[in-house]
């Protein structure tokens, strides 16, 4: 059998292993085997405990802070270059430190930029990840991203809820391409959140533009930290006359008091990915896995077939 027919290999990060396992089962192979020896200190090394000489692998691993998490793939990228395999894909369901992307005030490090760096310097081949939080990041790569977008699997799920009067909101005017770009499939109005912040984190001021009176109303965007943004925008809406709102986010963060926010604001629910595990259950929260997508654009790119059917925006 020669290289390219060689049946790919995948590998989980600790902080990501329950999505790897649901991945690994879309795609019909089992997880390799990784072993890591923790040193007292708090120090770590991942091992593989089987060859990965030529093969094609995929390392799945989102890489929220702490930073032991970025530090655990990027140890295993080298991990896999220097064990001789032969296509070392980046599986990120979430790109941490992807809020860092530009310089917005003096003295600061574009912190995006250089974990881009360290993930090719460290031998990924091939990056993978889903709703970067700005999508100029692929550019600060030199190896191809394939850059999926969690409408794929969020559009299904509006579309059976079958709410009339639908309105698309974005919570801030960052995320109003976003809102856009939803409402065009789903042929409904828009509305957009203009906020001031304070500093990070903390809202000074919010404003409404559009129409949300008697409309049921899907806030929309890539992740949720402290809930303050979301939550504000929710009962905003609901003074406002909105018949109820709900919201989709792709990376539940969930920082701080933002459960205890959720679970006290006007929302109906909130509808999250898989990409960072939660740190508890509350009623309001419903999980749509992003694992058969994975799955299905790792077995294009083992295939070397076309991705972009995965792609409803």
């Amino acid at each position: 059998m020669t290289a390219s027919k060689l049946e790919p290999k995948l590998f989980a990060c600790t902080q990501s292993m329950e999505l790897a396992k649901n991945i690994a089962k879309e795609y019909h192979i089992p997880l390799g085997n990784v072993i890591t020896t923790h040193f007292s200190d708090g120090e770590f090394q991942p091992a593989f405990e089987e060859s990965v000489r030529g093969r094609r692998i995929f390392i799945i691993g989102s890489t929220m802070p702490p930073a032991n998490n970025l530090m655990e793939m990027l140890l295993m990228l080298d991990a896999a270059k220097r064990a001789s395999a032969r296509h070392i894909t980046a599986v990120m369901p979430y790109f941490g430190w992807a809020r860092q992307d530009r310089k917005d005030k003096p003295r600061v490090a574009i912190g995006a930029k250089m974990v881009a760096k360290l993930l090719e310097a460290a031998g990924a081949t091939r990056i993978m990840t889903m709703d970067l939080h700005a999508d100029q990041i692929q550019g600060f790569f030199e190896k191809p991203v394939d850059h999926l977008f969690a409408s794929t699997i969020f559009l299904p799920y509006i579309e059976s809820l079958h709410l009339d009067n639908l309105t698309i909101a974005s919570p801030d005017m960052g995320g109003s391409k976003r809102a856009y770009a939803y409402s065009k499939h789903l042929l409904s109005d828009v509305a957009i959140c203009y906020k001031q912040r304070k500093k990070a984190n903390v809202i000074g001021h919010m404003e409404l533009i559009g129409d949300v009176e008697g409309k049921n109303v899907i806030l929309v965007d890539d992740m949720i930290d402290t809930g303050g943004t979301l939550t504000h925008a929710a009962n905003l809406m609901m003074e406002r006359g909105a018949k109820s709102v709900r919201a989709i986010c792709t990376h539940p963060i969930l920082s701080g008091g933002a459960y205890e926010k959720i679970e006290n604001s006007a929302l109906t629910e909130l509808i999250v990915t898989d990409t960072i595990p939660l740190k508890k259950n509350i009623s309001k929260i419903k999980v749509v896995s992003c694992a058969p997508l994975f799955a299905d654009v790792m077995h294009k790119v083992q295939d070397n077939t076309s991705i972009s059917g995965q792609f409803l925006m």
